[in-house]
């Protein structure tokens, strides 16, 4: 693959998402009465499902996903800092049935990779020749004595985009000037790495404008971080980190930030040396695939392992899993990579329906943060499948990181390309 420099592959990232297949070798039409289901219909479910519609229109296509409308979790925090409404971050799946994509409102509860079946809640038995599954993640709740699915209602995760977004919002707005926001990070490896430091970035940001006297206390059981150094620089630029009067306080592992307990009355934190209190607290726990990987038999340890060629579980023939529930090995779990996925898994199961073998894949990630007004910075990356077909890494040359020595200019920029990129990949994944 030649190399291309950073700048011309934000700007194929940005156009790519809207037309082109990643991964997809060929367009093909042929057969009938082959039927694929596809459970969850976030980001990686419905670009599968759109693709292969694509690639093959005489397949039938269906989504099994409980919920009317999916809210992305890439840029939902700025909804936190008010730069942005939940509806803009909110969809429907009317665009994807435009390409002749059945969409079944049910809970999937499991996946019968012998029988070829997929059951719901209801009591449904949806019949495949091939299944995708792409459902996210889910929290390891015995993690963090206290916290549970019900306390998460009031003291949020929001790492799951929609409703508990809105909460939090609102809390931050009663909160009085003065307050402290804790943020509980997760330990690796979970949902959107750079996430909880844009959230913080975000949050401080409004607090800055609207609560100068509060500030945001970062607790991780990490010692470092995604875009580490873009993002203290950034703290320190705009919100005096490291100072006095920093809006933001990070605490790592090594200083004692490991989180074990929350005492929900209290409204306080037991960490590693001592306990904090928050007028508000966000806690996002560890992760794992979601429950449905673990009750169908697609799991290994925490995560799905996979084919890298395919994304066909190496646990269950004829069942693919794509985005955060996959063993993706350097690709990270953010809402690009499922979207590349998706293309890269229809364009196999397509191959495989048609009889045919699979063409070689290639991937893509792009993520973006904004660290506060005119202040972004992105990592972007193509990968590729090593020759032994057990390891997707990056191609060296290709992508790259915001500079440190980044113009003002150049970091103002990379907020409109964020913007840009996020009409783009949502027109593609929802039509």
């Amino acid at each position: 693959m030649s190399k291309i420099n950073r700048r011309d592959f934000v700007k194929l990232s940005g156009a790519v998402a809207a037309g082109a297949m990643v991964g997809v070798p060929h367009i093909a039409k042929a057969g009938s009465g082959k039927k694929v289901v596809v459970v969850g219909g976030g980001t990686g479910g419905c670009t599968a499902a759109k693709y292969i519609r694509l690639m093959d229109s005489s397949i039938d296509v269906t989504i099994v996903e409980p919920n009317k409308h999916y809210y992305t979790c890439y840029l939902s925090n700025e909804v936190l800092s008010g730069d942005r409404t939940i509806d803009s971050i909110r969809f429907g799946y009317d665009g994807v049935k435009k390409y002749g994509v059945k969409v079944v409102h049910d809970y999937a509860t499991s996946i019968d990779a012998s029988a070829k079946v997929v059951k719901t809640k209801s009591g449904q038995s949806i019949p495949f020749d091939q299944a995708i599954v792409s459902p996210g993640v889910d929290f390891k709740w015995e993690a963090i004595e206290g916290y549970d699915a019900k306390v998460a209602e009031t003291i949020t995760h929001a790492w799951k985009a929609g409703p508990q977004t809105t909460t939090l919002r609102k809390q931050l707005e009663a909160m009085k000037d003065g307050g402290t926001v804790i943020i509980v990070a997760p330990p690796n490896p979970f949902r959107c790495p750079p996430g909880p430091y844009e959230r913080a970035s975000q949050i401080a940001m409004y607090l800055q404008h609207n609560k100068p006297k509060s500030k945001v206390l970062i607790l991780d059981p990490k010692d470092k971080f995604s875009k580490f150094g873009l993002f203290t620089k950034a703290w320190k630029k705009l919100y005096g980190y490291q100072t006095d009067n920093s809006f933001i306080e990070w605490m790592s592992a090594a200083d004692g930030g490991a989180v074990s307990a929350l005492n929900a009355k209290a409204m306080t934190v037991s960490a590693e040396l001592e306990e904090f209190k928050g007028d508000v607290i966000n806690i996002i726990p560890p992760q794992k695939a979601g429950k449905i990987t673990f009750d169908s038999g697609l799991t290994k340890g925490d995560w799905c392992p996979v084919n890298k060629k395919t994304f066909e579980s190496t646990l269950q023939a004829g069942v693919y899993v794509i985005g955060d529930a996959a063993s993706a090995a350097k690709m990270p779990k953010s809402g690009y990579a499922a979207n590349s996925q998706a293309k890269v898994a229809a364009a196999a199961v397509v191959d495989y329906l048609n009889g045919r073998e699979p063409g070689e894949p290639s991937y893509v990630n792009t993520c973006y943060s904004i660290a506060g007004k005119d202040y972004g910075f992105s990592v972007a990356a193509v990968y590729k499948l090593s020759a032994d077909g057990k390891t997707i890494a990056g191609v060296k040359g290709a992508g790259g990181l915001t500079p440190g020595d980044a113009s003002a200019e150049t970091l103002k920029r990379e907020v409109t390309y964020a913007h840009s990129w996020f009409l783009n990949i949502t027109s593609d994944v929802f039509g």
